[in-house]
């Protein structure tokens, strides 16, 4: 199911809370804040969508080492004779298995 992305509408045309919500396709937009029952809007926004040349592909996007080592996440990959070497983030260079 996609994710929709919509505001509340303020009387004083202020910015109001933005939220998502997963709803089928075939859904009508809300109209309402599902919890608090105040008028909403709902916000276009570009879908993601993860392909060949995605930002999201493992080897250059969101799993790439860099992005990892940016988000705070230590990577560590398979070595030769057991160990593992570290690709991304904080921590020892390397881990041995005994």
């Amino acid at each position: 199911m996609p994710t929709y992305v919509y505001q509340v509408i303020t009387d004083d045309d202020t910015e109001g809370e933005v939220f998502e919500v997963f709803q089928k396709m075939s859904d009508d937009a809300l109209t309402e804040h599902p919890e608090t029952g105040v008028p909403v809007k709902r916000i276009p926004t570009a879908p993601n969508i993860a392909g060949k040349w995605s930002e999201l592909r493992a080897d250059g996007g969101a799993m790439s080492n860099k992005n990892l080592d940016k988000l705070g996440f230590t990577k560590y990959e398979k070595a030769g004779d057991g160990h593992y070497e570290k690709k991304a983030g904080a921590g020892p260079n390397v881990i041995h298995p005994d």
